[in-house]
């Protein structure tokens, strides 16, 4: 690997870190060794690229420094090709507008020789039909941002019909339909909501009393302590059938 390309690779390895990465961890991804990391994050660091650490620590990128996209490579290219036109064909207008401009963004910074991509792609994305829904993705995305809490009736499989006051963690998006990951007050616990299931929705101007990093880390782990338990179930089925 040549070392401009290896300087490059080392700030995306730093840019995808949520925490501090060690030199020799980052060796490892580029397959070089301390020495040389230490010496790359110095030339960095000397080109004003806001890295911060100590190299028995860790480093980490500065928030805020972005590369110019001229760097994608065509898989890059590719790929948020098809992650736009996935998006343009399952997501709600407001979104299929944005990843429709995230296109032309991109399309006239990256290479020369990768415009052809944006005219003749080489993936595709099946158009699927359109789910009946009263309740907004648009809305259901602005509730998680502002901590709104949303009051649905929601209809069950057996079509029973009940009323929830929910806290949204975040929306799933399907091939067909949305989910909703929320706590929810009646049950007092988190739960899953698909969105074409709430037959009447209003947002609420009372807020979530609980930072949203907070509520997704106590989701995160009540939804391994769920995995673990249909785990240790499935195990001990097959148990008892042997």
């Amino acid at each position: 690997m040549r070392r401009g390309d290896r300087l490059f690779e080392l700030i995306e390895v730093l840019r995808s870190a949520r925490a501090p990465i060690s030199a020799a961890r980052i060796g490892e991804t580029l397959g070089v060794s301390k020495r040389t990391v230490y010496r790359d994050v110095a030339t960095l660091t000397g080109q004003r690229v806001p890295i911060r650490g100590e190299p028995s620590v860790g480093y980490v990128l500065e928030p805020g420094f972005h590369l110019p996209p001229l760097m994608l490579t065509q898989d890059e290219i590719d790929a948020a090709l098809l992650g736009a036109q996935w998006v343009q064909t399952r997501a709600e207008p407001e979104l299929a507008t944005a990843a429709q401009r995230l296109l032309a963004k991109i399309a006239a910074v990256v290479p020369e020789q990768s415009a052809l991509s944006f005219v003749e792609p080489t993936t595709s994305v099946a158009p699927v039909q359109e789910m009946a829904e009263v309740l907004s993705s648009a809305d259901v995305r602005q509730c998680i941002r502002r901590r709104q809490k949303i009051q649905i009736s929601y209809r069950a499989g057996s079509g029973d019909v009940t009323q929830r006051v929910i806290w949204p963690i975040l929306l799933g998006y399907r091939d067909a339909g949305r989910i909703i990951a929320a706590w929810c007050e009646l049950r007092a616990r988190f739960r899953y909501f698909r969105t074409e299931r709430i037959a009447d929705a209003k947002v609420l101007d009372e807020r979530i009393p609980e930072r949203m990093d907070i509520l997704r880390a106590r989701w995160r782990a009540a939804m391994d302590v769920e995995r673990q338990e249909i785990l240790e179930r499935q195990a001990r089925g097959q148990s008892s059938g042997d």
